[in-house]
């Protein structure tokens, strides 16, 4: 793995990340600057394990998350279960793995891919 394959993994996940926030309306310049802290916090991650790339989107979903818990509140409310009135947060599955996707736990279901949460 080259740096070429590092700076494409890490520009596609700052790319997904984004349009998720985006498709939820939470992408504002503060929140845009916890995923730039995510990606460059992992771009260290993946000098040390250039193999990782597979991996990095889920992480850095999992990074802005967890940054958005600390900040603002959970984030992405799952709305699968709104309608039931008990608001709570997607989890990234696999935690560490390829092809990561936004899952109700409550459920059990896949609602989307990293990257194509709809509004």
């Amino acid at each position: 793995m080259g740096s070429d394959d590092i700076e494409n993994a890490l520009h596609n996940a700052r790319a997904l990340i984004l349009a998720d926030l985006t498709a939820r309306d939470v992408a504002d310049a503060a929140v845009v600057s916890l995923v730039e802290e995510a990606v460059a916090h992992r771009r260290w991650w993946l000098e040390q394990w250039p193999d990782g790339t597979e991996y990095v989107l889920g992480l850095v979903a999992q990074d802005v998350q967890d940054a958005l818990l600390e900040a603002y509140g959970r984030w992405p409310l799952c709305a699968v279960c709104a309608e039931e009135g008990d608001p709570h947060a997607l989890g990234v599955e696999p935690e560490l793995g390829p092809d990561p996707h936004w899952v109700c736990g409550k459920k059990g279901e896949v609602v989307a891919a990293v990257g194509e949460l709809r509004p």
